[in-house]
């Protein structure tokens, strides 16, 4: 598998040519939303280095946790997605079993409608959450 760069410009479309097993083994978590938030698919990576444990599909992310669901994050996505093309970056503090955690959050526009959410988490906390 070619290395998948957490900076690269176009990472959603890199993702889009990778397989599930190819996803599951990146070092950052992958999710895919559809347009209301419903998730299409959540990566064993983010599975296993948010804490969450479990797969969500089927469910809305933003109802998984109370962070998610607030303005900050859920809000800041779904403008986004309402104002067109989506492609941003923002960093987020907390996860499902580090309140602390430092994560780089992406979220580009899927080809096939709604968003690829890539999480990327500061290396020392996955150390020492595991």
């Amino acid at each position: 598998m070619a290395t998948v760069n957490f900076d690269a410009p176009d990472l959603a479309r890199r993702i889009e040519q990778l397989s599930q097993s190819e996803l599951d083994a990146l070092p950052f978590g992958v999710i895919l939303l559809d347009r209301q938030g419903t998730v299409l698919f959540y990566s064993q990576t983010e599975a296993r280095q948010s804490g969450y444990g479990e797969l969500p599909l089927g469910r809305n992310l933003f109802e998984v946790s109370r962070c998610l669901e607030s303005d900050d994050f859920r809000g800041r996505i779904m403008r986004a997605m309402e104002a067109g093309p989506v492609d941003i970056e923002f960093v987020w503090v907390g996860d499902f079993t580090d309140a602390k955690r430092d994560m780089r959050v992406r979220v580009q526009s899927a080809r096939q409608g709604g968003v690829w959410v890539m999480v990327e988490r500061d290396p020392a906390a996955s150390a020492s959450a595991a």
